[in-house]
């Protein structure tokens, strides 16, 4: 019981540190301004269900994509342990340069509907969200397990709307360098769950 409950709260919490919903609020905000309050509504609950579908769809194929690539598990925990450590450094500068960079920024202020590209992806189910899914439910042993990642994916996609929801209010409380700290944060604890997936897929590689 012990270890399932710590293998729910390390898929919760990795998850809920890469998608990190408090900083996509600034670009959500300048890719929706002009909308209605209504709209923007939608569009965050539209981008939120996409990104968890998404996320759950790459669970569900994972084992199938290793397959038809002949990639290992430990292979692919090392690789995804990389991105992570990438999105991490990005989050210690305060920057999401990894997740959406100024190019997409521009294109989601010029069309009409944001709310699957840019904003569901790659802003919210990006390379680190959609790697670290893969190697979870890769990792996950039997319905316990998968009901752990994959609820996981749909209470970070709620928590997301959720704040999404409260952007203004948000950004009005916390200001830009709230939202830096807590990215800074989450930047830091990311950093450690990317080493724990290099390390254990190492060890896993290693092992006869």
């Amino acid at each position: 019981m012990s270890s399932y409950l710590q293998f729910t709260l390390v898929t919760f919490t990795s998850l809920l540190f890469i998608v990190d919903p408090v900083a996509v609020i600034p670009t959500y905000l300048v890719i929706t301004q002009g909308n209605s309050v209504e709209r923007r509504r939608r569009t965050a609950l539209r981008a939120c269900i996409a990104a968890g579908l998404l996320m759950t769809v790459f669970g569900v194929a994972g084992n199938a994509i290793f397959h038809i690539f002949g990639i290992t598990l430990p292979a692919f925990r090392i690789a995804g342990g990389f991105i992570l450590w990438l999105v991490a450094l990005d989050m210690l500068r305060g920057e999401r340069t990894t997740q959406e960079s100024t190019e997409e920024i521009v294109e989601g202020q010029e069309k009409e509907d944001v709310a699957l590209t840019p904003l569901a992806m790659p802003m919210l189910a990006g390379p680190g969200a959609i790697s670290t899914v893969m190697v979870l439910a890769g990792q996950a042993r039997g319905v316990p397990g998968h009901i752990a990642v994959y609820g996981s994916i749909w209470v970070t996609a709620i928590i997301c709307w959720l704040t999404l929801r409260a952007g203004d209010r948000l950004v009005t409380l916390l200001g830009q360098t709230g939202i830096r700290v807590m990215t800074r944060i989450m930047g830091l604890l990311l950093a450690a769950v990317a080493t724990q997936f290099v390390i254990t897929g190492a060890l896993e590689a290693l092992r006869p």
